[in-house]
């Protein structure tokens, strides 16, 4: 099977949030999560691979103490569609008693955040805060409600600033949106 070309997805997508919304979207989300920690200690936990981008953006806009840490779980693996949690990597530091900041690029059906969330709630954190990239809105989810959320993005395959088209273009400055 041939894996599609990110260039070609380019050429049909439409730019739904440029690099100056984005940056503004970060900014506000540090902002409210400055607010609800007021000062509070908290463990930043990255969701691996997809919210590297945020997450490097926001961290620097947090003025809470910050323990960092990552974990690394996914339904999709490279396809369009989830399936079944996949655990890659948990955190190597404990979550006894910690607000813990799980940040994450998109909030679509709400799955494998809940699943993380579950996890870190498991582990001992005493409060579990979500700040996503994106937030789809559509009446599918598990229930699951974002903390603090930076744009919204229509209910379509998305991609850029974090999230991949077939493991590609997670470096764009911008997010686009395709047909799937």
């Amino acid at each position: 099977m041939n894996t599609p070309v990110l260039e070609t997805a380019l050429e049909k997508a439409e730019r739904i949030h440029d690099a100056d919304v984005l940056d503004a979207a970060i900014s506000r989300v540090a902002a409210e999560i400055n607010a609800a920690l007021d000062g509070e200690p908290a463990l930043f936990l990255t969701v691996m691979q997809g919210a590297l981008p945020f997450a490097g953006q926001l961290a620097t806009r947090v003025a809470a103490p910050l323990t960092f840490d990552y974990i690394h779980a996914t339904r999709y693996r490279g396809a369009t569609s989830g399936g079944e949690l996949h655990w890659i990597k948990r955190p190597n530091v404990s979550l006894e008693g910690k607000t813990v900041l799980l940040v994450d690029d998109i909030l679509d059906e709400g799955h494998t955040l809940a699943g993380i969330r579950d996890f870190c709630v498991e582990q001992g954190a005493v409060r579990v805060l979500i700040a996503v990239l994106c937030e789809k809105r559509h009446g599918r989810g598990a229930g699951l409600a974002a903390d603090f959320v930076g744009v919204e993005v229509p209910d379509r395959y998305v991609f850029g600033y974090g999230m991949d088209y077939h493991e590609q273009g997670r470096n764009l400055a911008a997010i686009y949106a395709v047909d799937a």
